[in-house]
């Protein structure tokens, strides 16, 4: 594909692939800036699995309108290739950040706020992700935060206050859809088994309060620097996502604010309806908790003058 077009696209690199595609830069040669393009090889076109669910990303994200979220510029089919052209993002991916281990407070808290707000503007727009991961998270540069990789999300109605008429996988969490008696598409339950709400492991029907729980295993992820549910197979996992509780964070971080641990257990509820309701709610809770904390420091600060 190097040195390649596609159309007015020149592909310049490849950046790498996954399941939903190959991801390449290149330069559009009409409005002269570099892009990102994802593009699904013609043997995979051919599955129709792999092609239903290219086409579901490039619809959703083409209804989704938000900083937090990557942005999508094109779409079309080259030479029997279908192809989706979106913003380049110059960073890394958080799970290649939580490769040197646990974040520090601040920064998880900031990274949190950000999924948050993005993943209540996809709710908004009554996308439900299903597949969010750090695989699935990029920080730019800057700090910024982008939500990736909608190849998995359903749209369906999203009761709550959200409820308005919108890169690579690592090999290490990969997706995964395994058959099951009753599930949220007939014989499946979709989704990464560690970041898998209890709902989504039984194959019921999902909302977004499935990707709330998720949410909360990267989060826990972030401030702990390992899995909330990792067992020895995938069986044992989802079982343990069933029945049991993630190890108190206090073994790892000591440190973190009591009202950001409650934010993170409160995602981590095995029952939906004890969950946030909305994801702006859970963005509401992450800044009380950061501001929160921030007064105690503070305070702390000046009792020592």
């Amino acid at each position: 594909m190097i040195g390649n077009s596609l159309t007015h696209y020149r592909i310049t690199a490849k950046l790498g692939e996954g399941g939903t595609g190959e991801v390449y830069r290149a330069s559009d040669t009409k409005l002269g800036r570099d892009v990102a393009i994802k593009v699904l090889p013609k043997d995979f076109a051919a599955d129709t699995d792999r092609l239903r669910r290219f086409e579901q990303e490039a619809k959703t994200l083409a209804a989704l309108n938000h900083p937090n979220i990557m942005t999508v510029f094109d779409a079309g089919v080259h030479e029997g290739a279908p192809y989706l052209v979106s913003e380049l993002l110059e960073g890394r991916t958080l799970r290649e950040e939580l490769a040197a281990g646990a974040l520090s407070t601040r920064k998880a808290t900031d990274y949190a706020l950000q999924m948050a707000q993005g993943l209540a503007a996809a709710h908004g727009k009554s996308v439900v992700h299903r597949d969010l991961k750090p695989e699935n998270v990029f920080v730019t540069k800057d700090g910024r935060v982008k939500i990736l990789d909608f190849g998995l999300a359903k749209l369906r109605d999203v009761p709550g206050p959200e409820a308005r008429t919108a890169g690579p996988a690592d090999s290490a969490a990969p997706t995964l859809v395994l058959p099951v008696a009753e599930a949220t598409e007939p014989g499946r339950v979709m989704g990464t088994p560690s970041y898998m709400a209890p709902e989504q492991v039984r194959g019921e029907q999902l909302d977004h309060r499935a990707d709330l729980f998720a949410f909360g295993c990267v989060l826990y992820e972030m401030v702990s620097g390992r899995r909330a549910f990792r067992k020895d197979s995938t069986i044992q996992t989802m079982n343990a996502i069933l029945t049991e509780e993630p190890p108190d964070l206090t073994e790892t971080n000591p440190n973190l604010a009591p009202s950001f641990e409650r934010v993170l257990r409160r995602c981590l509820e095995k029952q939906p309806e004890r969950r946030f309701q909305s994801a702006t709610d859970l963005a509401f809770a992450i800044e009380n908790s950061a501001n929160a904390s921030s007064s105690r420091l503070r305070a702390a600060l000046d009792s020592r003058r």
